[in-house]
C-alpha cells in the first residue's frame, strides 16, 4: 500500500533517525523508483550499449537510498529535485570507476567538433551528416557509428554527489532571490544557446524540442518520425558535439550547460 504523501515528510525525518521499519522504508524506494529509471534512461543517451540498464538502476538506487537518508528539506530544495542529484551523483561516481571513456572516443568526438567549426565557418550554417562525413574522409554510416562511439564523452568529471553541486534553481526557494549580475549572465548564456539551436536543420531542432523541452522519451520520438530509437540515439548525440563546438566557439563552457 501506497504511502499517503501528507506523510512522507514525517517518514523521512524518521528514517534519518533510523527508526523507520524496513517495510516503510522499503515503500519509500518504490514510491520514488520512478526517478532512478528516469535519470537511467536520460544518461543512457551519452554511454555505450556495453553498459547494462540494470547496472545502471543499481547504482541510481544507491543514490536514492542516499538521499532519503540525507535529505534536509530546510534548505528549501524539493525532494524530488535533491534525490535526482543524488541518483545521477551515485551512478557518474560508479561508472568513472569503470573508466568506460576511452581515449578513441574522446579523439574522435575532438575530431567531429573541429570538423563541425571548420564547415560552419564555411557554410553559415550547422553541416548535415553528409557533409561532415565528406570532410572526415567517411561514409555517413561511419560518421553515424563514430557518434556513438564518442556519446560517452559527455560524462562530466566533476563530481555530482555533493549537495552543494546542485544548480541555483534546485538550491534556492526562491528564484527571483539571484543577484543581478547572476541573472544577467544567465540570460547571455541562454541567448547563445538560443542562437546556436536556430543553426540546426528543421528536423533537428524538432528532436531537441521533443526530448530536452517536452521530455519524450527516445522510443516516443522514433514513434512520432517513424525511426529507430538507435537512429534518434545517433541524431541526438551528433546535435550535441556539433553544439557544443559551436558553444565553445562562443565562449559557453560546458559547466555553463550542463
Amino acid at each position: 500500500m501506497a504511502i499517503p504523501a501528507r506523510q512522507e515528510g514525517r517518514l523521512r525525518q524518521r528514517l534519518r533517525r533510523l527508526d523507520v521499519s524496513k517495510d516503510e522504508r522499503a515503500e519509500l524506494v518504490e514510491r520514488y523508483a520512478p526517478l532512478v529509471k528516469y535519470v537511467v534512461d536520460r544518461l543512457r543517451l551519452s554511454l555505450p550499449a556495453s553498459v547494462d540498464r540494470d547496472d545502471l538502476i543499481g547504482y541510481g538506487t544507491i543514490g536514492l537510498l542516499e538521499a532519503l537518508d540525507r535529505f534536509d528539506g530546510s534548505r528549501g530544495v524539493k525532494f524530488e529535485s535533491y534525490a535526482v542529484m543524488r541518483i545521477r551523483g551515485a551512478i557518474l561516481d560508479a561508472l568513472r570507476t569503470l573508466d568506460i571513456v576511452p581515449r578513441s572516443a574522446r579523439s574522435r568526438a575532438r575530431q567531429i567538433e573541429q570538423a563541425t567549426r571548420e564547415l560552419f565557418a564555411e557554410y553559415g550554417r550547422m553541416p548535415t551528416e553528409d557533409e561532415l562525413a565528406e570532410h572526415l574522409g567517411m561514409t555517413t554510416s561511419e560518421l553515424q557509428q563514430a557518434v556513438s562511439d564518442a556519446a560517452c564523452v559527455f560524462l562530466p568529471l566533476q563530481s555530482a554527489h555533493d549537495p552543494d553541486d546542485l544548480t541555483l534553481e534546485e538550491q534556492l526557494a526562491d528564484p527571483a532571490a539571484l543577484e543581478p549580475a547572476e541573472v544577467a549572465a544567465d540570460q547571455d548564456i541562454k541567448a547563445r544557446i538560443t542562437a546556436a539551436l536556430a543553426t540546426l536543420s528543421e528536423r533537428d531542432r524538432l528532436i531537441v524540442s521533443l526530448y530536452y523541452y517536452e521530455e519524450l522519451t527516445m522510443r516516443e520520438i522514433s514513434q512520432i518520425l517513424q525511426i529507430s530509437e538507435s537512429r534518434v540515439s545517433q541524431i541526438l548525440n551528433r546535435i550535441r558535439l556539433q553544439l557544443r563546438a559551436l558553444l565553445r566557439e562562443r565562449g559557453v563552457g560546458e559547466a555553463d550547460v550542463e
